[in-house]
């Protein structure tokens, strides 16, 4: 008798593909022609999340992919669904955040010869010019090389998001044989990149002899995981540095050298350090009388095209910033580089002058009341509970929370962004909520489980690749982002005390942060 032949569809390929690169979840809107496709997605053991609206749901995927490191996915129905959910993949390509957007379209052959089709749009060619790159798969047997260059697309290079438009017949088309053999893991897709020692000595020779230096932290230092690196480099250089607002917490906000003097600072800096920022109009584009006119410019980024955007980049440092702020560390402590004491203490002065200013604000009782009480119980609550995240937008409360709410951790804010889009809020939340209990439940469970199981076993067991498993684990250990779990305790007694302990100090904070609200709200 022979062989029956191993038959796959389309939406097994894309499930199996997407599995296969450590992308388990997905965050979208159901409809023709992508429901049977999340449906087999849930039975084959990958998350869905259900959104209303396809724009919050890519911006879900969009956070994901920022806090994670690994591309977010959000699926879209055709035509209307692909367009709500366009403007948060355009927004995640200007973040930089890896983000893949899948949608369900119409059949070529009709778009094509615009026959008028059910939602019918010619979505690749729309998407082209607001995302990274898009492309289309018009055969089932191609499935597991889209997903490829859509996972090397998103994460290669200054990361984006990537489109990837599959027609009906390509989720309903079958390969005969030998589907799986065109699925396949990337590897090492965003290989590391170093600057040339040319370039790190010119870097080198400018902060030598720099009276007044500033290192500016944005988002990009976040996303790379450069925070032990970053933290290295200042607290060797005693440089000061102003943190952009995703960038809050690389370096705790009460660090000795954080500086909440920015217009003083950026005014009277000479030599100006911008670590994955860039000098867009956050920045006031780099001009005066923001910045002084002769200042110059030491950039390290991950795209040549950002330098010379608009000042002159006196020492671009193209490269990986993890990779290129160590070596920049290394050259500065051989070269006994340190910030002059008489440029610290004048920012000091001024960051006391503003800390005085806002204490003031803050004891005014105000009615009815305003942002900065409104805040109080925040500063608070992020102060006792460091490990929350959090979400913030509309112009007061985002520009006044920047100010007033310290972070301590990296990758825990999450704002409006490049753009300064409104609306992000729910997405962002529930993609953080998300993204973050499941690499918190699978430290937990490695923990639980390391004294009897392998990597692979637990990996395995927990639905994910055993690199990025390890990659979890190295930053619960460097960084403590995570809580301790059971496997730091010496009997199940000393874990239970330790959960009633958390429990109750929980409970007390919760109190405390009701308290304040109702007597601000009695003022």
């Amino acid at each position: 008798m022979a062989e029956e032949t191993a038959q796959r569809s389309g939406a097994e390929l894309l499930i199996e593909a997407l599995k296969m690169n450590d992308l388990t979840k997905m965050y979208g809107v159901v409809g023709i022609p992508v429901t049977d496709f999340a449906r087999l997605a849930q039975l084959r053991g990958m998350k869905y999340y259900g959104f209303r609206r396809e724009d919050a749901a890519v911006d879900a995927a969009a956070a994901e992919g920022f806090l994670t490191g690994n591309p977010g996915v959000g699926l879209t129905i055709s035509a209307p669904g692909f367009l709500n959910g366009l403007t948060a993949l355009a927004q995640a390509t200007k973040n930089c955040f890896p983000l893949i957007m899948i949608s369900g379209s119409s059949e070529r052959h009709v778009i094509d010869l615009d026959r008028g089709d059910y939602e019918g749009l010619d979505q690749y060619n729309v998407a082209k010019p607001f995302c990274k790159a898009a492309y289309r798969v018009d055969r089932a047997q191609d499935v597991g090389l889209a997903v490829a260059r859509a996972v090397r697309t998103a994460l290669s290079g200054r990361p984006g998001g990537v489109y990837l438009d599959v027609p009906a017949s390509t989720l309903s088309d079958v390969v005969a044989d030998g589907g799986d053999q065109t699925l396949f893991e990337v590897v090492d897709p965003a290989p590391v990149q170093l600057p040339s020692p040319a370039a790190i000595d010119r870097a080198v020779d400018l902060l030598k002899g720099a009276k007044h230096p500033l290192v500016i932290i944005g988002k990009g230092a976040a996303y790379g995981r450069a925070e032990a690196e970053v933290k290295d480099f200042i607290d060797q250089t005693k440089f000061p540095f102003l943190p952009m607002s995703m960038a809050k917490g690389l370096l705790p906000d009460d660090h000795p050298s954080s500086v909440a003097a920015r217009s003083l600072s950026l005014k009277e800096a000479d030599v100006v350090v911008l670590l994955g920022a860039r000098l867009n109009w956050l920045l006031s584009n780099g001009e005066a009388p923001h910045f002084s006119p002769d200042a110059k410019f030491i950039q390290v980024d991950i795209d040549a095209s950002e330098f010379d955007s608009n000042r002159q980049i006196h020492a671009p440092l193209r490269g990986d910033l993890k990779a290129v702020v160590a070596a920049l560390g290394v050259a500065t402590k051989a070269a006994g580089i340190v910030a002059d004491q008489a440029w610290l203490d004048l920012l000091g002065a001024k960051v006391q002058e503003n800390k005085d200013k806002m204490a003031a604000r803050l004891a005014t009782k105000r009615q009815p009341l305003g942002y900065y009480g409104a805040l109080i119980p925040l500063m608070k609550l992020f102060k006792d509970h460091p490990d929350t995240y959090l979400v913030s937008e509309g112009a007061n409360t985002l520009d006044i929370g920047r100010n007033l709410i310290d972070l301590y951790l990296p990758r825990h804010r999450l704002d409006t962004g490049t753009w300064g889009v409104m609306g992000v809020g729910l997405g962002y939340a529930i993609g953080a909520a998300v993204a973050m209990q499941k690499k918190e439940q699978a430290v937990q469970y490695y923990l639980d489980n390391k004294d009897h199981m392998t990597m692979n076993e637990i990996s395995k067991n927990l639905g994910i690749g055993a690199s990025t498993l390890h990659k979890w684990i190295k930053l619960f250990t460097e960084t403590g982002e995570f809580g301790r779990g059971s496997g730091n305790f010496a009997s199940d007694k000393d874990k239970e005390i330790a959960r009633l302990k958390r429990q109750l100090r929980d409970a007390e904070g919760a109190i405390e942060v009701l308290k304040k609200s109702i007597g601000i709200l009695s003022k």
